[in-house]
């Protein structure tokens, strides 16, 4: 059984955080993946902290797989139906930047976070809309990018075969005490319903590090899956 382990909202805006959750994988041997945001909120353009960029390129180097997470993460200007209200309902506080989009949409803002990562020395391998929030044609945007994968919270597909591969999602929110707390029991109860499933993932963010309930189990919930399963990159569902 294998593991993926991820961390996501990788941007300069939130560097202090990202850098805490990286040491704790690597304290454990994991070399997590990293999903990048080139330009969080439209405020924190990649290219303007070349210390940070230079920090993912070492981290790419020591073998971490870069993926793209949208291009801004939020949704600034982009209305929400009904249907996407319902859809987003207690996942998000308005971060779900591929929700309303439609694959063209999807596929410019893809073209366009894919190409600025590049331009910095950052090869992405794959695609994560931000909350794991899009439409189907959106998911496919990237695969049509040329990028090897998309993921949603149930599942990772795969491109150009369009594989899909189930993977349940271990995450924690910690932006309201009750949501820590509630974010807590469904992490347990996961390993409690789960720990046999062949590909789990571990969704790590710098929020989480928010609440002392969630940060004090970070550690503890990557050991207890690590025992039970290998660590495992994204190029690996490829072969």
């Amino acid at each position: 059984m294998s593991l993926l382990v991820s961390i996501h909202d990788v941007t300069p805006a939130l560097a202090d955080g990202i850098m805490r959750l990286w040491a704790r994988c690597a304290a454990r041997g994991l070399t997590p993946a990293l999903l990048v945001v080139p330009e969080w909120h439209g405020e924190w353009p990649l290219e303007a902290h070349p210390a940070f960029v230079a920090w993912l390129r070492a981290r790419a180097a020591d073998g971490a797989e870069i993926v793209l997470h949208g291009e801004r993460h939020d949704e600034a200007g982009l209305p929400r139906r009904l249907s996407d209200q319902l859809r987003a309902w207690g996942r998000t506080a308005r971060e779900g930047e591929f929700l309303t989009l439609d694959g063209a949409a999807a596929g410019e803002r893809i073209a366009r976070g894919r190409g600025r990562l590049r331009a910095l020395g950052l090869e992405p391998v794959g695609f994560v809309p931000p909350a794991w929030l899009a439409r189907e044609d959106g998911h496919g945007a990237a695969g049509r990018a040329g990028l090897g994968f998309s993921e949603d919270e149930h599942a990772i597909r795969l491109f150009p075969s369009g594989r899909r591969v189930a993977s349940p999602v271990v995450r924690w929110s910690a932006r309201t005490p009750i949501r820590a707390w509630g974010s807590l029991a469904v992490a347990r109860a996961r390993w409690t319903l789960q720990r046999r499933a062949p590909l789990p993932r571990i969704a790590l963010h710098p929020g989480d590090l928010g609440h002392p309930a969630t940060a004090a189990a970070l550690g503890p919930t990557l050991d207890r899956w690590l025992a039970r399963h290998a660590p495992i990159s994204y190029a690996a569902l490829q072969g």
